[in-house]
């Protein structure tokens, strides 16, 4: 097997360096976390490789930190295995969703160590560290200060008795200390009562950093037009003033401090069994995850005149990325390639809820795979509700809706119609000659139209607004619809005035062909599947479209339906089985389970019964159906169905009618 060639920027040419939020190991993504960051990040990604850019797409997951460690506990494995499991989850749901990263690594690797190590030095170096000491809650039991997280107790705020240390589950509050909680305990070992000790750690000065931080700000959100989340958020940031943090902890499983910094013993003695606040090194994760793609990473990451930086992410991550990572960045002084454009979204919500793993609430990544749904279908209802500017909502009816009245009967109809057509006596799967008329003056509003709608896609994508690009491109096809209809193209036209017939079949192959490339991005199986039927090769998203990349003679393939019909019904059961608690969601499995062994069994009793009944008559066995019959048995209904849905299709009609419940 040959070996894939990196990608690398290329100088004179527009490099494009994107990355979503690293998403962190312990859990597994809802829909929300899959839209925020790498859903986006990869329509974005799709749109500059199909644009013919230099362009790289890192990710992967942050694996260090507290909340490693604890879970790890509640799992009863090393962080490592933890780790190891959870990267295969998040993983095998990307691959799923189709996302098409460069790589998906992890942070727990030497990279990362040794990047994260660099620039710690070089910051002590550059006099932008200070050393701290401050009272922590310290576990005399296992000889260790604890983290926030391994801190339960009584929330000062409201008496929730389970409170942790950084965050009360019950009210909500975050504006507390561990050591302000009452009762306190460790969450390792819950008889033990911590003790307050002193600890030292290192802080890095952004207040310092602070001049620069804010002039590197202001030059960045204009030129990269940042999301205006992005900007607030981080405008107010630095109206606050910003204050050294800590990025040093008292864990293991983290970035060791490299202690050839310190001259002192007692210092290597005290930050030995120290590691890196997994905020300060989780972004540096986007540099090592590079690194581990190819030993050429600082063209990527050490090129600020020739790689422009966009970062994908949900608005609760915006100072990581705005103010911290870049900070510390700027305070190495080395050249390092920062942030162009942030782009941020809101949350995403569920059926006017909140997604809750713990209550069962919601889709989550693993749950989209067992509805039967094609990827591209979530992808496109996702992309549409992105939460660019405000929260949005997923709903399952107009989850069903958007699939059968858009997706199937827009876009679906569209490909499905033209390429049968084709496919038919009139044209034996060969694209009419349309040269004849294809210079007519009929025609070109309709071209102008198609170019007009192009111009607003490419406008929108350049500016990172994909939800508006997803709409440009649905309004593209309906534009393509529009043109088949007022042109009444059916078998009457091509048997009367072939030529025109020939021209307008000509034409909206072509629209076709262009739908496949403008659709890569937000729906690539999609998009494989036209290029399939066409017989074509992939075509880059042009400037300007001129309606004849197919040419006259070309041989298509088989018409495939690209989209089946949910049935409606499926609403309230998917509401229900996804709107539920956990204990209430197995319960209902487990009666399902019953109801189906109880039946099961009763129908084996019944035809136990049956067979010893024909026996005793001796009956003679049916006859073999013929050949003729099995052929009509097969043919009938043949196209399948999945899972509630049912093929839908239309050759010389007009746009498919789906009969839908009332909104």
């Amino acid at each position: 097997m040959e070996k894939q060639e990196k990608i690398l920027p290329v100088k004179g040419e527009t490099n494009v360096l994107i990355t979503s939020a690293l998403p962190y190991v312990n859990n597994v993504p809802h829909l929300g976390n899959i839209v925020g960051s790498v859903l986006s990040a990869d329509v974005f990604s799709r749109y500059n490789k199909a644009r013919g850019r230099p362009t790289l797409f890192v990710c992967g997951t942050d694996e260090y930190g507290t909340a490693t460690e604890t879970k790890a506990l509640e799992e009863g494995v090393t962080p490592r295995e933890l780790c190891d499991k959870y990267n295969k989850i998040h993983t095998e749901i990307y691959e799923w969703f189709d996302i098409g990263f460069d790589i998906f690594g992890r942070t727990s690797t030497q990279y990362q160590k040794d990047i994260t190590q660099d620039i710690f030095r070089r910051l002590y170096e550059n006099d932008f560290l200070i050393e701290r000491t401050s009272q922590q809650p310290y576990c005399e039991k296992h000889k260790s200060f604890l983290a926030d997280r391994y801190i339960e107790g009584t929330c000062p705020k409201c008496g929730y008795e389970d409170a942790r240390g950084d965050q009360c589950d019950k009210c909500g509050s975050v504006d507390y200390g561990p050591l302000d909680l009452k009762n306190a305990r460790c969450k390792i070992d819950p008889d033990v009562t911590p003790v307050v000790r002193e600890t030292r750690h290192i802080h890095i000065r952004l207040d310092k950093l602070q001049p620069d931080i804010e002039k590197w700000f202001t030059g960045a959100s204009q030129n990269g037009v940042w999301s205006n989340n992005g900007k607030v958020i981080t405008e107010s940031w630095l109206k606050q003033g910003l204050r050294d943090r800590g990025i040093t902890r008292d864990l293991r499983w983290g970035t060791p401090i490299p202690l050839d910094v310190f001259s002192d013993e007692k210092d290597k003695e005290i930050y030995k069994d120290k590691v890196f606040y997994v905020w300060f090194d989780a972004c540096i994760g986007y540099v090592s995850i590079t690194a581990n793609y190819t030993e050429e990473w600082e063209k990527w990451w050490r090129d600020p005149e020739n790689v422009k930086l966009y970062q994908f992410m949900g608005k609760d991550n915006v100072p990581f990325h705005s103010v911290i990572f870049p900070g510390s960045q700027i305070g190495t002084g080395e050249p390092w390639t920062m942030l162009h454009h942030l782009s941020t979204t809101e949350y995403l919500n569920y059926e006017n809820g909140k997604f809750s793993k713990s209550r069962g609430v919601g889709v989550f990544g693993n749950n989209a795979k067992d509805t039967g749904i094609p990827p591209d279908v979530w992808r496109y209802y996702l992309l549409k509700h992105r939460p660019e500017t405000a929260d949005s909502q997923f709903e399952w009816r107009d989850f069903i809706s958007q699939n059968n009245n858009e997706l199937l009967a827009k876009l679906g109809n569209f490909v499905n119609r033209i390429i049968k057509l084709v496919n038919s006596k009139i044209y034996n799967s060969v694209v009419p000659d349309y040269s004849e008329m294809f210079e007519n003056p009929v025609f070109d509003n309709a071209k102008a139209e198609i170019n007009q709608h192009l111009k607003q896609y490419l406008k929108e994508l350049e500016a990172v607004n994909l939800k508006d690009g997803l709409q440009s491109a649905m309004d593209l096809v309906q534009a393509g619809n529009n043109f088949v209809q007022s042109h009444k193209l059916d078998n009457k036209l091509a048997a009367n005035e072939p030529q025109k017939a020939a021209a307008v079949t000509g034409i909206a192959i072509n629209i076709i062909y262009l739908c496949a490339s403008i659709f890569e991005p937000y729906l690539p199986a999609t998009s494989k599947s036209i290029l399939e039927q066409l017989n074509a090769p992939f075509l880059p998203i042009p400037d300007h479209w001129t309606g004849d990349d197919i040419n006259p003679r070309h041989q298509v393939g088989k018409a495939k339906y690209l989209f089946t019909q949910i049935d409606p019904k499926k609403e309230d059961e998917w509401r229900e089985m996804y709107g539920g608690t956990q204990a209430e969601r197995l319960k209902k499995e487990e009666e399902t389970a019953k109801k189906a062994a109880t039946k099961a069994a009763a129908k084996a009793k019944k035809a136990e019964q049956k067979s010893k009944k024909s026996e005793s008559h001796q009956a003679p066995a049916e006859a073999t159906p013929t050949q003729q019959n099995i052929e009509a048995t097969a043919t009938k209904g043949a196209e399948p169905t999945d899972v509630g849905r049912k093929p839908v299709d239309s050759v010389t009609s007009g746009v498919q009618q789906v009969t839908l419940p009332p909104s």
